[in-house]
């Protein structure tokens, strides 16, 4: 069976099903079709297959012709029909793993989704996991559901784990040149993972387990969480300190070994690095480890808006102005530079807490038009054009995402006071301009 599932994946004569298509899974089904391998992509929301069937793109990182070219070639479609499970010999969950009200691993998706596709497993095909987890969730709630099936993990049915690296908008790492990692259940299920991935991605990383590859994605998530706490920190000490902590850093990085530059912000967002730690905190309790590292940067990210927000409410102070009732325009709400990915954004918190303490509040940011709906947060607003007009009526502008295709210089000339979280204008010298 294991040849044969090898000569497909290597013969690009296999079909590759994707569920999920999110930020992760459209993506990685381009890449596939662009490769010549006929890839089926699934979803439970219908009007993103109908987008990808009409050959429209829904994110401003991926153009509509670049799903328009593959699904005109037939190369690509996609479907809320689960059943057509049973037609691919290749299933790669994307799928969200989000954390509960208790700071607590939620995998309400991946156990959904299995349970809904058990049915339509057969021999002959691999599935690959790619969602963040915690080690010990691809043996747990995907090998064990499909023994249960009455398929023998790795001689009938082969599994895997291979974390996505997904850099949405980074023009200099897309899907196929970043390094993928891959660990298989057992040797063959490796084997076949990785003729699964290299194909499309310019090197493959076989570990030796599944555990290691879910341990590895945390850490990278982990790693630069802990340093962005630590230099989150950095900045409030400069801050009372009365240093520029960007000059501070930008020298700090002309050390050529032994230091890598992180750089403070309003928060962390997207949907890794606030999330991920906490399902290796919430895992390591059952080894009887106090994961503190990982909290207490946890504890520094998660307190940064709320640092934010006081720093508004001085600089107003400083202006002779009150918080209540004060216009505030939040400039930029995804969570990072140049694309349209709101999750976790800390501006949205930003947001949410000026509103509380009286402020009026509203936004603008190219790239999300509408405020899209979240679960924690809602405002009924749209992004606000850049006028001077606009700026005028501002008491405060808060810079929370450094998109390149604001117009700093004008913001500037035309705003009377700005809280900058981004270093935009570290090396302007303002009355108006308050770093934070």
């Amino acid at each position: 069976m294991k040849i044969n599932v090898l000569e497909k994946l290597r013969s690009r004569k296999a079909t590759i099903g994707i569920i999920g298509m999110g930020y992760v899974g459209l993506p990685l089904a381009l890449a596939f079709a662009n490769s010549n391998t006929k890839v089926i992509g699934f979803d439970i929301e219908e009007t993103k297959t109908q987008f990808i069937n009409d050959g429209v793109s829904y994110f401003n990182h991926i153009s509509s012709g670049s799903i328009k070219s593959v699904v005109e070639g037939g190369k690509f479609y996609a479907t809320t029909d689960f059943s057509e499970i049973s037609i691919v010999d290749a299933i790669i969950l994307c799928l969200p793993t989000p954390l509960n009200q208790y700071r607590e691993p939620d995998l309400s998706y991946i156990i959904r989704t299995m349970d809904n596709i058990l049915p339509y497993l057969r021999k002959g095909q691999v599935l690959s996991l790619e969602s963040t987890t915690y080690p010990g969730t691809t043996e747990e709630e995907i090998s064990t559901r499909i023994r249960q099936k009455g398929l023998e993990v790795g001689e009938d049915f082969f599994v895997v784990y291979s974390p996505e690296r997904e850099d949405p908008g980074n023009p200099d790492f897309t899907t196929s040149r970043i390094p993928k990692v891959v660990g298989g259940t057992t040797q063959n299920c490796l084997d076949v993972g990785v003729a699964l991935y290299e194909g499309i991605i310019n090197k493959v990383i076989p570990l030796s387990s599944t555990k290691a590859a879910e341990l590895t994605k945390l850490l990278e998530n982990i790693y630069r969480s802990v340093n962005i706490g630590l230099v989150n920190e950095m900045k409030m000490i400069a801050d009372k300190m009365d240093i520029d902590i960007w000059e501070v850093i930008d020298a700090a990085a002309t050390k050529p070994f032994g230091f890598t530059a992180f750089y403070p912000g309003p928060g962390l967002g997207g949907h890794c690095i606030p999330i991920d730690p906490f399902y290796l905190t919430w895992k390591a309790k059952e080894y009887g480890v106090n994961t503190r590292f990982i909290e207490l940067s946890g504890e520094v990210n998660t307190f940064m808006p709320h640092w934010v927000v006081q720093k508004v409410s001085d600089s107003l102070n400083e202006h002779e102005k009150s918080m209540k009732n004060s216009n505030i325009l939040i400039l930029g709400l995804a969570y990072k530079k140049n694309i349209d990915d709101v999750r976790e954004s800390p501006s949205v918190e930003i947001m949410e807490l000026l509103q509380e303490k009286g402020a009026k509040v509203s936004y603008s940011d190219p790239y999300v038009a509408n405020f899209p709906k979240m679960r924690k947060y809602y405002f009924d607003l749209k992004s606000q054009p850049i006028t001077s007009d606009l700026l005028a009526k501002m008491d405060c502008v808060v810079i929370t995402t450094d998109h390149d295709l604001i117009d700093y210089e004008f913001i500037l000339e035309h705003s009377k006071l700005i809280v900058d979280t981004r270093g935009v204008y570290r090396n302007v010298e303002s009355e108006i301009v308050i770093r934070a």
